[in-house]
């Protein structure tokens, strides 16, 4: 069923909306936001820069109540990842920073059409098989089916190694309309194409070279931890990844490489913000730090569309054959 996303009428709140990378995405696939809820300063003042229409409700996502917005089309979010990510405790449901009973809790007060909710894959880990188990019984006695998978954004145009899990869940009255998306017929560009244009910028004459070497696709972008020192593209692994596609991963750089830089160069926050899947006009306040953290902590927005576009389809279809059984 195909239609014009930008006239698709349905709406939205999203819940820990970061910098925007899954809350674009939803927008690229027609859902207009009625809120968005985050925390963070900095974060709140990149969504304000980026689209000063939206809701933007700067604040304690335990302290927002959806009421307002009941019977909304969809409850979107991505919940922080510590207490399920391998680079911490894994505490899970006694990690105070877990807020899936909060989502739980929105859930059931503005009884949504569809929900769609990001985490690490360290959630699927064995040792949380029980912890998401009681999330489907739960949301299955609310009157939804879920969905749940592991997510590659390489297979959706993102160059880039980055799993993540992804539920879905469907009033039952859809869900027998939803399909998870098939990906990208194409593979994604490599990591020397899609950042040429920026490391040339300044006219460094070993841009072309540089790209030759950077033909593969990044590893996993971290470094958006609120612990994590500074901004560099992770520990020692991941930066060997990166020096084999002649980046030095030790740092961010403030900028593109001058005429007569010599070596490997850093990335900056704008490369790795289309790393993610950002268009380059995609602007993220506050220093360099803070900025990197907010790219190191996003859904990539190809990755949100594709799976948004298809709950749209599943309540479109839902809808039309609610239609044609009381015609009948």
């Amino acid at each position: 069923m195909s239609r014009n996303l930008e006239q698709s009428g349905l709406q939205s709140i999203e819940i820990c909306a970061g910098a925007g990378g899954q809350a674009l995405g939803l927008e690229q696939a027609g859902f207009r936001h009625a809120a968005l809820v985050e925390i963070d300063p900095h974060a709140c003042a990149t969504l304000r820069a980026n689209r000063p229409h939206w809701n933007i409700i700067e604040g304690d996502v335990k302290a927002f109540s959806a009421k307002p917005y009941y019977a909304i089309d969809l409850l979107a979010g991505g919940v922080p990842c510590p207490p399920f990510s391998v680079a911490g405790k894994q505490l899970g449901k006694d990690d105070e920073r877990d807020l899936f009973p909060d989502a739980i809790r929105l859930v059931g007060e503005c009884c949504p059409k569809a929900i769609m909710l990001e985490n690490v894959r360290g959630l699927f880990f064995k040792k949380f098989d029980s912890y998401r188990a009681a999330i489907v019984q739960e949301l299955h006695k609310m009157g939804y089916a879920c969905f749940w998978n592991l997510v590659e954004a390489n297979q959706y145009g993102v160059p880039q190694r980055r799993t993540r899990t992804v539920l879905v869940a469907l009033k039952n009255e859809y869900a027998n309309f939803y399909t998870w998306p098939l990906g990208s017929v194409s593979p994604p560009p490599d990591v020397g194409q899609l950042l040429f244009t920026e490391m040339q910028k300044h006219g460094w004459e070993g841009a072309a070279a540089w790209a030759k070497k950077a033909a593969g696709i990044a590893p996993t972008i971290v470094g958006g931890s609120k612990k994590h020192g500074g901004p560099d593209l992770g520990p020692t692994r991941a930066r060997q990844a990166w020096e084999k596609l002649g980046v030095d991963g030790r740092g961010i750089a403030d900028d593109a490489p001058m005429p007569g830089f010599v070596g490997a160069p850093r990335l900056t926050v704008k490369m790795v913000g289309l790393l993610q899947g950002f268009p380059a006009e995609w602007e993220f306040a506050g220093k360099k730090t803070a900025a990197y953290k907010q790219v190191g902590n996003a859904f990539p927005p190809p990755v949100a569309r594709a799976i948004a576009v298809s709950i749209q389809e599943a309540l479109y279809k839902g809808a039309a054959h609610a239609v044609e059984k009381r015609a009948v």
